[in-house]
């Protein structure tokens, strides 16, 4: 049976409704009785004693904001009456004790991917079309439209299919069965068959760096296309590159032997200011692409043990419900993988506010500390630099489904990354090698820290929402993951999972966690697809940490 409330942390000092819940309304929790000051909507929370302004507002067992203003017991926490506030943190001593889940049912377990001569294991086959700089994308434009049709990869185009029916009924003067008229929903599979049966597409990475920026944005541009172009889920690349910019051809080279020294996949690199005609730039790129897919579709999956898997840790479109039902399970997930030795990745730098110490303290080493803290807090200098800070990371939708305070919003999303020891921090956009969980800075921004964490080399990505977030990535398939039921009904076409069945009491942290992971191996093995792959969200955004010039 659901309950009406729950209670995280025994130093919780506010309690997280379930359900709608009207003023006036007796709730009871452990030995206490707190009767409602206010209506108190789901996913919301309301102070279980009376606060007095400047006092701390404490969630998850942490500090989460400060109350503005006094605060009756059972009165919701609005922004009206609760500030963002965060614990400080600084070194420790102190390192955690962590004790890993039984995995036993896992250790014999494998998916069938694709296993590339540095020793990673992909979860996909694709080739990669990708431009140094944005004065390349009507090219890449060009080449997109060439090959993706002729290849079978191209998804039916179901909107163009509405208006040509739309404008047969306007040539038969139908004009009032237009105002009412209704589509089908049309199957989302390819127009022709796929001409190359192992290959599971061609991508075609387009962005608008490059040039006209900071010399680190186009170093970055340079190592995230490298991380790119090393993933396990890549067989091979096409770049095309104007030539005088920025991110010169040199440089893209430089990262791709940082991260593999003895790289040997094919690589295509065509300049236009060398080339000639634009005819003849294309051209060659289209035989020699076509010549590099027939060897990507020599490879064939086999089976690899879970220990290379690469996962993404990321939540967007965050709510009430994300720190109690998805992001928990997908912690799980990653302490599973962490012992089986497999990588994950906990991302988004705003979205740690508050929970610093706890994750210094779970670092494996000093070392290791260190470089959170300063990455930590050169970050949050940028943002101060530019007027802005940590405190502004919630959205509306975040605000507005329960989320009043960043310091609350990063205290359930921290619960992704589980509570397995802390094995390496990253920088922007160095490429993840160390197994267990991996903190890497980006930022909240779903686009931009999903697209850092395929560079990093994820072949799949956990993603959860409360409101509905319709991203994917071109290159690793992302297992949308929503944290409350109505939002699964409401928008299937984008859910892949529904972890609504814990906030309604019928499911446990620990029996989502396992389908998770069962979801994760048919997909990694590509025997199901994610609704981002079906409907084509290629969703592809660097990060840009400098000012244009």
């Amino acid at each position: 049976m659901q309950n009406s409330v729950l209670k995280i942390d025994p130093k919780d000092n506010v309690l997280i409704a379930l359900t709608e819940l009207r003023k006036g309304e007796r709730i009871t929790y452990s030995d206490h009785v707190c009767t409602l000051a206010s209506d108190v909507p789901a996913k919301h929370k309301f102070a279980t004693q009376d606060l007095s302004a400047g006092d701390d507002v404490v969630m998850y067992g942490v500090l989460v904001g400060k109350a503005r203003q006094r605060i009756q017991a059972g009165e919701v926490l609005t922004t009206r009456n609760v500030q963002h506030e965060a614990s400080g943190y600084s070194d420790s001593s102190r390192r955690c004790e962590w004790s890993p889940p039984d995995v036993s049912r896992w250790q014999q377990r494998t998916f069938l991917g694709y296993h590339r001569p540095d020793g990673q294991v992909g979860t996909r086959n694709y080739w990669l079309v990708v431009p140094l700089v944005f004065c390349e994308n009507r090219n890449i434009a060009v080449l997109k439209q060439a090959f993706q049709e002729e290849l079978g990869f191209a998804q039916p185009n179901i909107y163009r299919q509405q208006v040509t029916e739309l404008v047969r009924l306007y040539a038969e003067g139908k004009t009032k069965t237009i105002e009412t008229h209704t589509p089908e929903l049309t199957s989302y599979s390819p127009t022709r068959p796929k001409v190359l049966e192992n290959v599971d597409g061609i991508k075609f990475l387009m962005h608008e760096g490059g040039c006209g920026g900071t010399r680190e944005d186009a170093n970055n541009l340079c190592g995230l296309l490298a991380g790119y172009i090393h993933h396990p889920n890549v067989a091979g690349t096409t770049v095309l590159s104007l030539g005088c910019q920025n991110s010169q051809v040199s440089i893209l080279r430089e990262q791709i032997a940082r991260r593999d020294p003895h790289f040997s996949k094919p690589l295509f690199v065509f300049e236009q200011q060398q080339s000639g005609s634009e005819f003849k730039m294309l051209s060659e790129a289209i035989r020699s692409t076509f010549v590099g897919l027939m060897e990507a579709n020599r490879s064939q999956r086999a089976p690899a043990s879970l220990s290379h898997l690469c996962v993404g840790l990321k939540c967007g479109g965050s709510d009430g419900f994300s720190g109690i039902s998805a992001n928990p399970a997908v912690g799980r997930v990653s302490d599973t993988l962490a012992a089986l030795g497999a990588r994950s990745m906990l991302s988004e730098f705003p979205e740690l506010c508050g929970v610093e110490q706890e994750l210094i303290d779970r670092c494996v080493g000093k070392p290791v500390a260190d470089r959170f803290i300063q990455l930590m807090r050169d970050y949050a200098s940028r943002a101060k630099a530019v007027g802005s800070g940590f405190d502004m990371n919630p959205s509306p939708g975040n605000i507005r489904d329960g989320l009043v305070t960043d310091a609350m919003k990063s205290a359930g999303a921290a619960i992704k990354g589980g509570a397995s020891p802390v094995t390496a921090v990253l920088d922007y956009p160095e490429y993840c090698t160390e197994p267990g969980l991996n903190l890497q800075c980006t930022p909240g921004n779903d686009v931009e820290c999903v697209t850092a964490q395929v560079g990093a080399g994820a072949n799949l990505i956990l993603f959860t929402t409360g409101l509905g977030t319709p991203t994917g990535n071109p290159v690793a398939p992302v297992i949308k993951i929503s944290t409350n039921s109505p939002l699964a009904q409401r928008m299937q076409d984008i859910i892949d999972i529904d972890t609504g069945v814990v906030i309604a009491g019928e499911s446990t942290i620990e029996e989502m966690g396992d389908a998770l992971l069962e979801r994760v191996i048919e997909v990694a093995s590509g025997r199901v697809r994610t609704k981002a792959e079906l409907l084509g969200q290629d969703d592809f955004i660097p990060w840009k940490r400098g000012v244009s010039l």
